[in-house]
Order: structure tokens, then sequence, then C-alpha cells
């Protein structure tokens, strides 16, 4: 069962999304989005080569700015345990996307860059469908509550506790 701080937020969250369309616009554009902001963070060449890859698959660093999800999944086990270790798992899945993708020589950042535009567009229109502004104009925390949200809604269908 939640925890009476995730119910709140999702509880909140859930206020701006309750038109079944901008439910599904969301349902895809949020995975959308977060994949791309991972995917432009991956390729951001802030950390050298050389240290970036004392830690690698293959030819593939993995110290780089997609670092920062350690505090994310901090934040996200301090909500709900069981849901932290579901984005893990999904995070572990894009890192071998984007690790497929990048060993094939991908613009990974340029297709990253328009997905993540075009995402944001349909959710804006969503949120024009559904007549009410963004969570996270409140509070930028929920751009971090709108992945858990969508993972909610696949952890209900699956039937697993959170």
């Amino acid at each position: 069962m939640p925890g009476k701080e995730l119910t709140a937020w999702l509880d909140e969250y859930s206020l701006s999304h309750q038109n079944p369309v901008n439910i599904l616009i969301h349902k895809i554009c949020v995975p959308a989005i977060t994949f791309t902001i991972f995917a432009m963070l991956w390729c951001l060449p802030v950390v050298p080569k050389n240290i970036r890859n004392t830690i690698s698959i293959g030819q593939v660093g993995l110290i780089n700015p997609s670092l920062i999800l350690i505090p994310i999944l901090a934040f996200y086990w301090n909500l709900s345990p069981s849901l932290a270790i579901g984005m893990a798992i999904i995070f572990l899945f894009v890192i071998m996307a984007l690790i497929i993708m990048e060993k094939n020589h991908f613009r990974i950042f340029r297709l990253a860059l328009i997905i993540f535009i075009l995402a944001w567009i349909g959710q804006f229109i969503g949120h024009e469908i559904e007549g009410k502004k963004p969570a996270f104009f409140k509070d930028l925390q929920f751009l971090l509550i709108g992945p858990l949200w969508t993972l909610t809604h696949a952890f209900r269908y699956f039937g697993i506790d959170y």
C-alpha cells in the first residue's frame, strides 16, 4: 500500500489529469520525456572520456551525467520502494537501449531532442484538452512524480502493490 506522502503526491497530480484523452497522452508522453531526458544526459560530454570509460560495458562508459539517477531513485525509494525498484528496472532497460544505440552510431542526442519536443507539445495539447495547467507549474517536483504516476497505472494493471 502506498505511503501517505506518495498518495498525496499522486492524488494532487491526478487532479490535473482527469480527461481520458489527457491521461492517454500522458501515458505515452511522460515515458517518452523521461527516456529522452536520460538520453540527452547520457550524451553530455561533461565527464572526460578516459574517466567515463573507467567503468564500461564494451566501449561504452557508464560514468556520465546520467548518474543523476542515484538521487532520483533515492527520492522514489522514500515514496515507495516497489515503485523505485520498478523505475530502476526501467532505467536499466533504458541504459541497455542507449548502449546499443551508441554502439550502432545513432545520433542519440538529436533523436532524443526531437522526441522530447514532440512529447512536450503532446503534453500541452493534453492539458489544453483537460482545461487545467500542468501540475509542475505549481511545484517542479511533479516532474519527478509524473513517471511514478504513469508507473502506478502499470502496477495496478498487473496487480502489483506499491
